[in-house]
């Protein structure tokens, strides 16, 4: 990126954004309906408040997705040397609004960066949050290829992994790899609501995996999955579908042919994880230690640093800890062929290794 730089919306996204850039010497101008978040992200060092004089190069809008097709034809049109991308989550109908409102679309591409926390605000910010992870940008017909870089330049100077796909094939995409996920963890922790404080205190890594993300903020989700309904509802359609079988073949565990039916969706289940990419998945090229660490301040940090020095490469690491225990589970992932080595200088070391 040469900039400057406008950043729309000085919350989780638009800050790290700032950031992000900011940490690589660009000059970045802060906009945002609260002059709350912007007094805090330019105290971050995120970036400057506007000035009347401002001439950015691309223009980067944050806001939620409900005011996100308003807010970007309102800069197309105050900036009109400028490139303007969005962050929503959602693609095809902001592109839709802003053809039906007349904006210029030739200087408009959408796209949708894959990363985030549960926690929202400037204060939850972060310029590493994007290193690594997909960063759609959604094509279309009326931008060019040179006018359209400026935001492949964002990207990259981000850390982030470009992602070319169409607004509908990203809306597609994003129903099945976010929003169904978000729907069925949000259900599943619904169920803890009248659980009875015995049966949480059972709670381990699997449970918190499952509901993690419904932590998430409610507003905003209710926008997400409004705006990207229609193929949402598809899936869960189709889930519903996968549950009533699962349903049915508890329904007489002895019945003929249950045992099979149960045993095939679990294996589905194991395919489709395997086709996850990357670390995340159940990924072949990784082997997993378990390692038990005692709960005691200092403890995980000394087995860090002793894989560091071992000279392993740390891939992944998982912990699981569940309250009143004295042991924690640290689940690491190494190349498997540093595995044993591994195992066997931490046993020397004292470490226990589970299994």
């Amino acid at each position: 990126m040469v900039g400057p730089v406008r950043v729309v919306g000085a919350g989780l996204l638009g800050t790290s954004v700032a950031l992000g850039l900011r940490a690589r010497g660009i000059d970045v101008i802060l906009a945002d309906a609260s002059p709350t978040h912007v007094a805090i992200a330019v105290d971050l060092g995120a970036g400057r408040r506007a000035q009347p004089e401002d001439a950015p190069q691309l223009i980067v809008v944050a806001v939620p997705p409900d005011v996100t097709a308003s807010v970007v034809a309102a800069e197309l049109a105050a900036f009109p040397e400028a490139i303007v991308t969005d962050v929503a989550s959602v693609k095809a109908g902001i592109l839709d609004e802003l053809v039906e409102a007349g904006a210029d679309v030739s200087r408009y591409i959408g796209s949708h960066p894959l990363a985030g926390r549960e926690r929202g605000g400037p204060l939850a910010a972060r310029a590493d949050l994007f290193a690594g992870r997909p960063w759609v940008v959604a094509a279309h017909d009326e931008i060019s290829y040179r006018r359209a870089s400026a935001i492949d330049d964002l990207i990259l100077d981000l850390g982030a992994t470009l992602v070319e796909m169409t607004p509908d094939e990203h809306d597609r995409g994003v129903a099945l790899i976010s929003h169904v996920p978000q729907v069925v963890s949000s259900i599943m922790a619904r169920r803890f609501i009248e659980a009875p404080h015995a049966a949480l205190g059972l709670a381990g890594q699997g449970v918190r995996d499952v509901t993690r993300i419904a932590a998430s903020d409610p507003d905003l989700w209710v926008q997400i999955l409004g705006a990207n309904a229609a193929p949402v509802r598809d899936i869960l359609l189709a889930y519903r579908e996968d549950l009533d079988r699962f349903i049915d073949a508890l329904d007489d565990p002895a019945a003929p042919g249950a045992r099979r039916r149960v045993a095939e969706e679990l294996t589905g289940g194991n395919t489709g994880v395997e086709r996850l990419p990357g670390k995340h998945g159940t990924d072949k090229r990784f082997t997993t230690i378990v390692v038990m660490v005692d709960d005691r301040p200092g403890q995980l940090a000394r087995l860090l640093a002793e894989i560091g020095e071992i000279g392993v490469n740390l891939e992944d690491l998982r912990l699981e800890h569940s309250p009143g225990r004295q042991v924690g589970l640290a689940e690491i992932a190494v190349l498997p062929e540093a595995a044993d080595r591994l195992t066997n200088e931490l046993a020397e070391r004292g470490w226990r290794i589970a299994g």
